[in-house]
């Protein structure tokens, strides 16, 4: 394929340097600068598969890069959207994208891998908000999600004043602690360095106020609600849109990385049966439960009772392929990418974190219980000998004059990040578990053709549509979808030959996995009849058959 770059940029320009295909070990997570470097050149070594764009600049004057893999018509095979860096603090699931276009790339020239590339198109986003990821780069850290949109996010007509303050000096924005009796605070039974919210039904009182790390700027009564950083990608989608909530926007699809990323799914990835996201969102280790309430609402909160049983089959095979155990909680939020991928685009959604804090074994071997995260976690990093908590550290604090104000707590990033040694093993279960998936995807076949007199100068023509597939051609949300594609299957006859019987074309909204329809035509005349079936997400079939 030729490059196609709607937007070059000087980093792209002055990055092309050679960099091997292969899923070379790595030492850690790229940099925006990085992560365009190895795109580049992932694309510089394997043009004639692939194809690198932007599909958007940001207000910070970097890319959104797309990097499209598949031979042939690749918008007419079956595609799936692998997408990272939604939320942008989760800087994990921009590698493990990035990390799949490699490691696929890298066996590019197998049989089975040209096959798959034949036959299946990807379309890979490692960071659509590459614009608060560098955060995690900067010298000052802290989780940072709003994009470089100037916002007002406490409504006071002013914007970008009061953000973060690192006033221990580590460099790493944690929490505060405030001694103070009516606080609702007190610290964790097991781990002290854990606060909890006091349990009042069972007689324990608060001692603390918590704050995120900082000081009241602009004298308003609250801390750190104003800073720099303004839309949350992850916030900006279309469904469920959170109105009037911080780093929502006002208007849903405002924001260019977002509109840039709906517009090339929407108009030119029409053959994208499902998205798999990297986020907080989670319906992979544990799959969603059918809720007949949400799912008959008028406006469809819950997923479909066949959809559900999709996911149920994909998260099996995700565990599978993974192993990674239990995982926390991992709810969908308000206009996020994993929801928008579901109940407006119609395809079937599918989120993970990609990692999360392992059991923490005791002596005998045994999985610890935890009743808290942040303690499983701190457990979990003692054991490993990783440095992720900032010591509890008094300091003079101006708004908090004669009390006392500690600072410290988990590091930002370390609950959704895992070491870096870990990754190349992630990205081999994730790329396995996301080719897997591209195996099973919906194929249609014009299978069991038949042609049999019926007199008078009249052919009966019959034909099976069989979708080979283990998806079904279509969700049965998407079903409801005019931007999802139904099957459509279509009769050309000879210039001599005249249809009876049956439609010169005919749709069908969906056809299960390994099921199929019949189609029935009675012709007069002789001649070459031409039967094509499909749609861009089943990729078509075509019969051809000489009638005497």
């Amino acid at each position: 394929m030729k490059i196609s770059v709607r937007v070059l940029s000087f980093t792209m320009l002055v990055g092309l340097f050679f960099i091997p295909a292969s899923a070379q070990a790595q030492t850690g997570y790229s940099s925006y600068s990085e992560l365009t470097n190895k795109m580049t050149a992932l694309n510089n070594a394997n043009k004639n598969i692939t194809e690198l764009t932007s599909v958007a600049k940001t207000k910070g004057g970097k890319d959104v890069w797309l990097l499209t893999i598949g031979s042939g018509d690749v918008k007419n095979h079956p595609g799936i959207a692998v997408i990272g860096g939604s939320k942008a603090s989760h800087i994990l699931g921009t590698e493990l994208t990035l990390r799949f276009a490699e490691q696929l790339l890298s066996s590019a020239d197998t049989e089975e891998t040209k096959a798959l590339l034949a036959s299946t198109t990807f379309y890979v986003f490692p960071q659509i908000n590459p614009d608060a990821a560098i955060q995690y780069f900067d010298k000052l850290k802290y989780e940072r999600d709003g994009n470089m949109t100037s916002t007002d996010a406490d409504r006071d007509g002013f914007y970008d004043e009061d953000g973060f303050d690192d006033l221990n000096g580590d460099n790493f924005i944690t929490m505060m602690r405030v001694a103070d009796k009516t606080g609702s605070w007190t610290m964790h039974k097991d781990d002290p360095r854990v606060m909890v919210k006091a349990d009042a039904d069972n007689g324990e009182k608060g001692s603390y106020k918590m704050f995120t790390e900082g000081r009241d700027n602009d004298e308003d009564g609250k801390f750190n609600e104003d800073g720099e950083g303004g839309v949350n990608i992850n916030q900006n989608f279309s469904y469920d849109f959170p109105y009037f909530k911080p780093g929502s926007s006002e208007n849903p699809v405002s924001e260019n990385e977002t509109r840039g990323v709906l517009d090339f799914l929407f108009e030119e990835a029409r053959n994208t049966f499902a998205v798999i996201s990297f986020g907080p969102e989670n319906n992979l280790s544990d799959p969603l439960k059918f809720n007949r309430g949400a799912a008959s609402k008028r406006v469809v909160s819950g997923w479909l009772s066949d959809d559900i049983t999709v996911n149920k089959m994909v998260s099996d095979l995700y565990n599978d392929k993974t192993n990674l155990g239990k995982a926390p909680s991992g709810e969908p939020q308000q206009g996020d990418l994993f929801q928008w991928a579901y109940y407006h685009y119609g395809r079937f959604s599918f989120s993970t974190p990609g990692w999360w804090t392992p059991e923490v074994k005791d002596e005998d071997g045994k999985a610890q219980k935890f009743d808290n995260d942040h303690a499983k976690h701190l457990a979990w990093a003692e054991a490993e000998g990783q440095d992720v908590f900032v010591e509890w550290t008094e300091v003079d604090h101006p708004d908090f004059p004669n009390q006392k104000v500690e600072v410290g707590g988990i590091k930002p990033f370390t609950l959704m990040t895992p070491p870096a040694n870990i990754l190349d093993s992630l990205a081999e279960s994730h790329t396995d578990f996301i080719m897997e998936i591209a195996s099973m995807k919906p194929m249609v076949e014009l299978v069991n053709f038949k042609s049999e007199s019926a007199g008078k100068n009249l052919t009966r023509i019959t034909v099976d549509v069989y979708n080979g597939g283990s998806f079904p051609t279509a969700s049965l949300l998407g079903q409801r979808n005019n931007w999802v594609r139904r099957v459509m299957t279509q009769i050309k006859l000879g210039n001599n030959m005249s249809l009876i019987s049956g439609d010169i074309q005919d749709f069908d909204r969906s056809i299960p996995a390994d099921g199929s329809v019949t189609k029935t035509w009675l012709i007069r005349g002789s001649g070459k009849v031409t039967i094509t079936s499909g749609s861009p997400m089943t990729g078509f079939s075509t019969k051809e058959q000489t009638i005497k």
